[in-house]
């Protein structure tokens, strides 16, 4: 209950924040009037109201679209431990690579050694990775590989080429975005 609380408050928030935004977007700013000093002490005059039309500009961003998504409907990955369907420790996901398109390709492990001392990055393919039983932060992520194939790959290092490592026959190659 204490959830949906907080569930329905969050998504409150959000779309007064939407609304604030939106018509603080249609609205012009307020300019300051300005008078000479002869008339700064003169009574004010009464101006009819004058007709005003909004005008929105027209790269004036639409309000964004809102999803919820339960707590036990999707985890953050970055940290989590990877194991091997052998129940093997394969080290911990520490960065995920995107192709230009957005599309997640691949997931970089830190893999081997003990305590970050000796241990080296490995990209593993995504399609690779099984989240099936991720319903809290202990729980680990499972990679299709074994320890000895991690273990013959390649050492990752950013801004080089990259060999991922996939299940086989499950990788594609990259296609080049032009």
């Amino acid at each position: 209950m204490r959830t949906i609380g907080a569930l329905i408050l969050s998504l409150a928030t959000v779309v007064g924040l939407t609304v604030a935004v939106s018509r603080a977007a249609e609205e012009p700013p307020a300019a300051a009037p300005t008078m000479p000093p002869s008339e700064a002490n003169a009574p004010a005059t009464v101006q009819p109201p004058s007709s005003t039309v909004t005008v929105t500009p027209k790269d004036a961003a639409p309000p964004p679209s809102v999803t919820i998504i339960g707590a036990s409907d999707a985890h953050g990955v970055l940290g989590r431990d990877v194991r091997s369907a052998a129940d093997e420790d394969m080290g911990r996901i520490v960065d995920v690579i995107v192709e230009r398109t957005g599309h997640v390709r691949a997931a970089v492990i830190d893999f081997g050694g003990f305590l970050g001392v000796g241990s080296r990055k490995i990209v593993v393919d995504w399609n690779a990775l099984r989240f099936g039983k991720i319903a809290n932060k202990k729980d680990s992520i499972t990679l299709e590989l074994t320890k000895a194939q991690v273990a013959a790959a390649p050492e990752y290092k950013e801004d080089m080429p990259m060999v991922v490592l996939g299940a086989s026959g499950s990788l594609q190659p990259l296609q080049a975005v032009q």
